[in-house]
């Protein structure tokens, strides 16, 4: 499967490349403010995942097929490896990876997510997508009409919409909303690589203070997966931390990249 992707900054061999996963019902488009912020000093690849965005559709929806996919990713790049970045499902991608191919991961940055199972369910949201006859809707305003029968929260709303495209006069869904719908179990589920003994690089799980994906109780599953983890919360943002508080979540990354990955940005230098 070939991602469609966005790319940010320019390759430069003195520091690794991002790779920036999205959640589930998002895509690359949700990655470009903290992208722009990052691509003066860095080379950002920001993909869309599998049954999401400009991506193909493609079943089963799970990590270990998400991983693949990555993996193809990485390859066509031509890069050995890379910094990935995940947020919350991109995140659960991100740390399958790195468990089964360890040396593809130069780094690990998980966005608000546990290598754990949560209870967390999507019926009502998918079921409100569904709901839009997108054969006699005009406009995306009667299409938030319908969700919001289902769906109180404005800003979920808005979020969904973003997948709402026009194209040759109708309107469809990017996201494949069957295909999330049977994998819902896998997406919200996590299971490690069989023959996965952890990952042995930097990692750096971030998560919002205000969030509850990830807790104190999920802390020694994290660090028997990823036994250099380093946990950071960000003050005063829920789950979607990279949006709430962009400024935080930046200087927390490139602190980690500075110091964990040997990563640096470019300098006046490099430029000349």
């Amino acid at each position: 499967m070939e991602l469609h992707y966005r790319e940010y900054g320019s390759y430069r061999a003195q520091r690794p490349t991002l790779v920036l996963l999205h959640g589930l019902l998002g895509s690359s488009v949700n990655w470009h403010g903290i992208a722009r912020r990052l691509e003066r000093h860095w080379h950002l690849l920001v993909p869309d995942l599998r049954n999401h965005g400009r991506s193909p559709h493609a079943e089963p929806m799970d990590y270990p097929e998400m991983a693949a996919d990555l993996l193809a990713f990485l390859d066509r790049q031509g890069l050995d490896d890379a910094v990935w970045v995940g947020h919350s499902m991109g995140g659960k991608a991100a740390m399958w990876l790195a468990l089964r191919w360890p040396e593809r991961a130069a780094g690990l940055v998980v966005v608000d997510i546990a290598p754990v199972p949560y209870r967390h369910g999507f019926d009502t949201i998918l079921t409100a997508m569904e709901a839009v006859d997108l054969a006699a809707i005009g406009s995306r305003r009667q299409a938030e009409g319908v969700l919001a029968r289902y769906l109180d929260d404005p800003g979920l709303r808005q979020y969904l919409l973003q997948n709402l495209a026009l194209e040759n006069g109708r309107w469809r869904w990017r996201v494949d909303l069957q295909a999330l719908r049977r994998g819902m179990g896998a997406i919200t589920g996590f299971e490690p690589p069989a023959d996965s003994s952890g990952y042995p690089g930097p990692a750096l799980f971030l998560y919002g203070s205000e969030s509850d994906y990830v807790t104190a109780a999920q802390r020694p599953r994290i660090l028997e997966l990823f036994p250099l983890a380093r946990l950071r919360m960000i003050a005063g943002a829920g789950h979607w931390l990279y949006a709430e508080q962009p400024e935080a979540f930046v200087a927390a990354l490139e602190s980690f990249l500075r110091s964990a990955v040997g990563g640096r940005p470019r300098s006046p230098a490099d430029d000349g």
